[in-house]
C-alpha cells in the first residue's frame, strides 16, 4: 500500500469542475448558519458535468454564491463545504494553506509532541483526521472527496512539519472505520510509506504510553483526553481510586502518577488490560496498580453490595450512542454507571465522569447526572466542567466537533 506524495504545493490550478449545485428554496438553513455540511434533500439540481468526489460550485436557488465543497451522491451528507469565498479557487496552494494553519493553531494551544493535527470540518478539511504521534502521523480518511486528496494533504503536512525540524519517520492508514461504506469506500488499513513498528512510544503530562496504532481503537490512543487526565493529578496525592472504562490505563496511570496510594483500573477487554499493565510497567507504576478485566455495568454493583468506597472514581466509557435512535438506552446506561460510581464515592471523594458521544448533547448529559445524584442520595459539588482537548477544536455552528464532556464533582453526603 503506497501513496502519492509528489505534488506541488504551490499549484493555483483551480481543481474544482465547471458544475454547479443549486438549493432549494428554504433549504440549507444548517448550512447558512454557518455549518459545513449540505444534505441530499436540500439540493434542487446539478447543473454540469461531474464525478462523485469532485469540487463543484454551490449556488442557492437564486443564483446567489454560497460557496464550493465537494459532492457524493451516494451519502446522505451530499456535500462537504471547502470555502464560502467566490475569488477563493480551491487549489493545492489553498489546501496546503488550510494545512498549515491547522498546525500553526496546535503550536499555540497544545502540547504537539502527539497530538491531533487535522480534526476533519474544525479545520476546514472535512472528512479528515490526522493525528501524531511522536515522528509517525496516522491517517483516518472516511470522506471521498477528501480521499482523493489525502496525498497532497499528508505532504503539505509533512512539508510544514519539517519546516519545524519535525521529520516524519512513517504514515499509518487507520480508515478502517463503517461509515466509510457510505461514502461509497471500502475499509482500508495499512502503511502509506515503508513499514515500522507499529507500537510507538510517546509521553504525554510526564507519562510514557506505548500507542498501538496498526491493533488501537480509532488512530492508538484517545488525545483529546489529555488535558482532562492533567486536571485529576490534583485529586489523587494519596487517594485510593476506582478508574473504569481504562481502555489502556491512562487516568489510572496519570492516578498513580499524581501520587495516588493506590489504584485498580477495570475494563471488559483482555487485549487493553495487557496493554495498560505494559504502561504500567513502562512507567515503574505496576505496584500501585491492579488491573481487572470485567464487564463494569456488572462489577459496579458487585462492589457497591461489598461496601467498597473509594476517594476518587474515574468514568470513561465509550460513546454508548452513535446514532440519534438509541439516545433512550444511552441515557439509561450514563445513568446507571454515575448512579453506581457516586456510591461508590466516599463523602468528601470526586466522581470524575465523562461522555465521548456527539448525540449525547451537554444539557442532556447534565440532566442524566442530575437524575443519578437525586437517586443515589448525593449532592453533586461542581470542581470543574471541561471539554475535548484544543487540538480537537470546537467549531460554533458546527455540532459535530462538539463531542466530548467532562465533569469533576465533590459527591457530598448530607
Amino acid at each position: 500500500m503506497s501513496i502519492r506524495m509528489d505534488y506541488d504545493l504551490s499549484d493555483e490550478t483551480d481543481l474544482s469542475v465547471r458544475a454547479t449545485a443549486y438549493i432549494r428554496p428554504k433549504e440549507g438553513r444548517f448550512f447558512k448558519a454557518g455549518g459545513l455540511w449540505i444534505y441530499d434533500n436540500e439540493i434542487d439540481r446539478v447543473e454540469g458535468s461531474f464525478e462523485d468526489g469532485d469540487i463543484l460550485t454551490v449556488r442557492d436557488f437564486d443564483g446567489y454564491f454560497l460557496g464550493y465543497g465537494f459532492i457524493n451522491r451516494r451519502s446522505a451528507i451530499r456535500i462537504r463545504m471547502l470555502s464560502r469565498h467566490e475569488e477563493e479557487k480551491i487549489t493545492n496552494a489553498f489546501l496546503a494553506g488550510r494545512v498549515h494553519a491547522a498546525w500553526e493553531y496546535r503550536k499555540k494551544v497544545i502540547d504537539t509532541s502527539s497530538c491531533r493535527v487535522v480534526f476533519g470540518e474544525a479545520d476546514f478539511l472535512p472528512g479528515i483526521t490526522i493525528d501524531k504521534y511522536e515522528d509517525i502521523l496516522v491517517i483516518e480518511s472516511l470522506a471521498l472527496g477528501t480521499d482523493r486528496l489525502k496525498g497532497l494533504i499528508l505532504e503539505a503536512l509533512c512539508t510544514v512539519l519539517a519546516a519545524d525540524g519535525i521529520r516524519i519517520r512513517g504514515i499509518y492508514e487507520r480508515s478502517d472505520a463503517k461509515v466509510r461504506e457510505k461514502e461509497g469506500l471500502p475499509r482500508t488499513c495499512g502503511f502509506l510509506t515503508a513499514p515500522f513498528d507499529t507500537k510507538v512510544k510517546i509521553r504525554e503530562n510526564g507519562v510514557q504510553y506505548y500507542v498501538d496504532v496498526e491493533n488501537g481503537q480509532k488512530t492508538g490512543f484517545f488525545l483529546d483526553q489529555k488535558e482532562n487526565r492533567k486536571a485529576i493529578w490534583r485529586l489523587c496525592p494519596g487517594a485510593d481510586v476506582l478508574d473504569f472504562f481504562t481502555h489502556t490505563g491512562s487516568f489510572g496511570l496519570n492516578a498513580a502518577m499524581a501520587g495516588a496510594a493506590h489504584v485498580l483500573s477495570v475494563d471488559s477487554s483482555a487485549l487493553a488490560i495487557e496493554q495498560a499493565k505494559e504502561n504500567a510497567a513502562l512507567n515503574g507504576l505496576s505496584d500501585r496498580i491492579d488491573y481487572q478485566v470485567a464487564d463494569v455495568f456488572a462489577l459496579l454493583p458487585e462492589l457497591e453490595a461489598q461496601g467498597r468506597q473509594a476517594d476518587v472514581v474515574i468514568l470513561d466509557p465509550p460513546a454508548f450512542t452513535k446514532s440519534r435512535s438509541s439516545i433512550r438506552a444511552a441515557v439509561r446506561g450514563y445513568r446507571e454507571i454515575n448512579l453506581r460510581g457516586m456510591r461508590l464515592t466516599r463523602n468528601g471523594g470526586f466522581l470524575v465522569t465523562c461522555s465521548c458521544s456527539h448525540f449525547m448533547d451537554p444539557e442532556l448529559f447534565r440532566k442524566t447526572i442530575g437524575e443519578a445524584a437525586h437517586d443515589a442520595h448525593v449532592r453533586l459539588r461542581q470542581v470543574e466542567f471541561r471539554t475535548q482537548a484544543p487540538d480537537h477544536p470546537i467549531l460554533w455552528n458546527s455540532e459535530e466537533s462538539y463531542y466530548l464532556k467532562f465533569y469533576i464533582f465533590q459527591v457530598v453526603r448530607e
